[in-house]
């Protein structure tokens, strides 16, 4: 049985593919030839979708960008000249600061919800993982269920044994997801103002959030990454070094795709003498300290029982030296000498100082200064796996985590009882702990993979004071998962109740107390349908439910104009491929009075004329802007049925133009940056 379900794609699709991604064939690939705007739409895209990136480039993307031009292009391009420069900078020299000037955007598919863990240490990257609020993980990949198969433990006795529960645990979730919306359909029926679509998205997150603890922690997630060469650099060495077998595969197939586009930056990740020694280093003090903690805590003795939050270390003092902190970058004395004269300040001149500093905050992304990075708090945090799966995404502190395990008893929802399927739910559990005492002692690596993202883990979380203002008023929002929402709640109580920071927990004005929300999704589902309906243009249903703008034709949404357009393109290849010859196909667009291709149309350009210049000159690829933008046309009166296909160099000119256009040629007739037609049509 294989590890991974590889995708298959069309000849033509894989020509299309080939240009932008290093590999079609592997969970682990690079983004190549895009510009940053596609890639970043692509990541924010991907964490709500239940389809690859390749996948979900060819359905949603391709269709929207100029791809003509690109025909020749290979994601393997040669980098010689570059890994000379760098090589005598970054490799000779030792510089690691220019490590940090190169990134690469980077997917990696198919990983289990144990490996993001790993993935996602880093600060100094970027990261964005597939949602179970969003995404439906009854639906099978490759005809199976979306969860981990370690070849190690399949290969053992244990292998059946291992299928036989996650396949049943996946079976009761599915099981289940279809019983909650049905309950919470009877319970919370549609309101007259909201339309059917925004009414199920709103009803299929509050189920999905109410089951999601009965998957393991092996189901699968795609994870979008962007960093630095020097970022890529260390996590590299860290998961070589990881005693999870998972993290090490992957950590092999992410730099032969690194290698493809930034190999200068990782030269040192696979060296004896720096790269692996590195990770010999970390290995050995790891191996070290669990040896000394099982003398000191033996696995045998029960585990002392402690809140979900608790809040271990502070600074009584944290309000005073905020006082200082706030009011040392506008005077010119010492730090000494300014914590001096707060201390002898009353209490109503210090918090004059921090009214002031705060100012008036009209939403939760007005922060304050750097000055609130000198309180700190410490707080040890046992929640259930799937709201550390959420908090652990902060990354501007100290976090670590415990192994996961069922050693401290899982979370069941309230939603479940009011459903009736409590029983159900606890026979998962149970299924789960037996599974991970079974692989505990041959895979003790392994066998978190067993257990339920119900269970709880112990983590800890250091944080400045600015750090616990973003977090706090970000988790606490009432879209927010009730389990994280709670752990965010406490800790902004602890901080007023227990350290005794009154003036910094009110300065955290928009952390909401209020109760769970009945459709936590429903607000932002109704803001996001009102923003979809006041772009203009008609709208239709996509792939899963999804809405999708129609674009306009000439400024008009004429269906039988776009249902013509579209059986003259019936032989275009998927993705944007060419299935007919380009001549016979202006021939097509022309008896019908249509309008250009999709891809050649609405280009922010004066011109575009044949030229045999090199293609250097022209950009590689543009996105399709709004329909108000001229199309493309050629100055020299010729198109491509003039003679073979050329290349062609876009010039650019400012957006202005468009309407100095309408204000001295305002019939349109005939100023040579008109564009209702090509030159060759009004010629005809």
């Amino acid at each position: 049985m294989t590890t991974y379900a590889a995708e298959e794609f069309s000849p033509d699709e894989a020509d299309v593919l080939r240009r932008y991604f290093t590999n079609l064939d592997q969970p682990v690939f690079a983004l190549v030839n895009l510009p940053e705007v596609v890639k970043g739409a692509l990541f924010a895209r991907y964490s709500r979708s239940d389809k690859s990136l390749r996948r979900l480039f060819l359905d949603e993307f391709v269709g929207e960008l100029d791809v003509s031009g690109d025909e020749t292009i290979d994601a393997t391009v040669g980098l010689r000249r570059a890994e000379e420069l760098y090589d005598k900078v970054f490799f000779e020299y030792g510089d690691d600061s220019v490590a940090q000037l190169g990134g690469v955007h980077l997917a990696c598919e198919q990983a289990s919800n144990v490996l993001t863990k790993v993935l996602e240490w880093g600060r100094l990257m970027a990261y964005l993982e597939q949602s179970t609020r969003y995404i439906a993980y009854d639906s099978r990949l490759a005809g199976r269920y979306r969860y981990f198969r370690d070849p190690e433990v399949l290969a053992s006795a244990l292998g059946a044994r291992y299928i036989s529960d996650m396949d049943r645990l996946f079976e009761v979730y599915t099981e289940l997801v279809r019983d909650m919306n049905g309950h919470f359909r009877d319970r919370l029926p549609k309101s007259p103002g909201d339309s059917d679509f925004v009414y199920r998205q709103a009803i299929a997150a509050k189920a999905f959030d109410a089951v999601r603890g009965v998957l393991p922690a092996a189901s699968l997630s795609n994870v979008g990454i962007y960093g630095t060469g020097q970022a890529y650099e260390s996590l590299l060495v860290r998961m070589r070094a990881h005693p999870l077998p998972e993290a090490n595969t992957y950590a092999e197939m992410m730099l032969a795709e690194l290698r493809k586009v930034i190999p200068s930056f990782l030269k040192r990740v696979d060296l004896p003498d720096r790269g692996e020694e590195v990770g010999r280093y970390a290995s050995d003090v790891r191996e070290r300290l669990e040896d000394l903690a099982d003398g000191y805590f033996p696995p045998g003795h029960p585990v002392a029982g402690s809140p979900m939050v608790d809040l271990t270390d502070w600074d009584p003092d944290a309000e005073v030296k905020l006082v200082a902190a706030a009011l040392y970058p506008v005077t010119n004395r010492s730090d000494r000498e300014v914590e001096a004269r707060v201390r002898g300040m009353s209490i109503e001149e210090r918090l004059t100082v921090l009214r002031s500093f705060v100012g008036d905050r009209g939403n939760r992304r007005h922060r304050p200064g750097r000055a609130l990075e000198r309180p700190s708090y410490r707080f040890d945090v046992l929640s259930d796996y799937g709201a550390f799966r959420d908090m652990q995404r902060h990354r501007m502190m100290t976090l670590d985590w415990q192994r996961l395990s069922p050693d401290h008893g899982y979370v069941r929802p309230p939603e479940v009882d009011e459903a009736g399927v409590g029983g159900r739910f606890d026979a998962a559990m149970e299924r789960s702990h037996d599974l991970h005492d079974l692989l505990r002692e041959p895979f003790p690596d392994q066998a978190p993979y067993a257990v339920s993202l119900a269970y709880r883990v112990r983590y800890l979380m250091h944080m400045n004071a600015r750090e616990a203002m973003h977090v706090l008023e970000l988790r606490s929002t009432p879209q927010g998962h009730p389990s994280y929402r709670e752990v965010a709640q406490q800790m902004h109580l602890l901080i007023a109740d227990v350290a005794g920071h009154h003036a910094i927990a009110e300065m955290m004005a928009f952390v909401d107390h209020s109760s769970e929300a009945e459709l936590e999704r429903l607000d932002a589902e109704r803001r996001a349908e009102k923003l979809r309906l006041g772009r203009g243009g008609r709208e239709r249903r996509g792939a899963l439910g999804r809405l999708r703008r129609v674009p306009h034709v000439d400024g008009r949404a004429d269906p039988q104009r776009r249902r013509a357009r579209d059986r003259a393109r019936r032989g275009r290849g998927p993705a944007g491929g060419l299935g007919l010859p380009l001549r016979r196909r202006h021939r097509l667009l022309r008896r019908q009075d249509l309008p250009p291709p999709r891809h050649q149309r609405g280009l922010r350009t004066a011109a575009v004329r044949v030229d045999r210049r090199p293609r250097l000159e022209r950009p590689r690829f543009q996105l399709r802007p709004d329909r108000e933008r001229p199309r493309r046309r050629l100055l020299s009166g010729r198109d491509d049925r003039d003679g073979p296909r050329q290349r062609r160099r876009v010039q650019q000119r400012p957006p202005v133009l468009p309407r100095l256009r309408r204000l001295h040629d305002p019939l349109g007739r005939g100023g040579r940056l008109h564009g209702a037609r090509h030159d060759h049509e009004r010629a005809r």
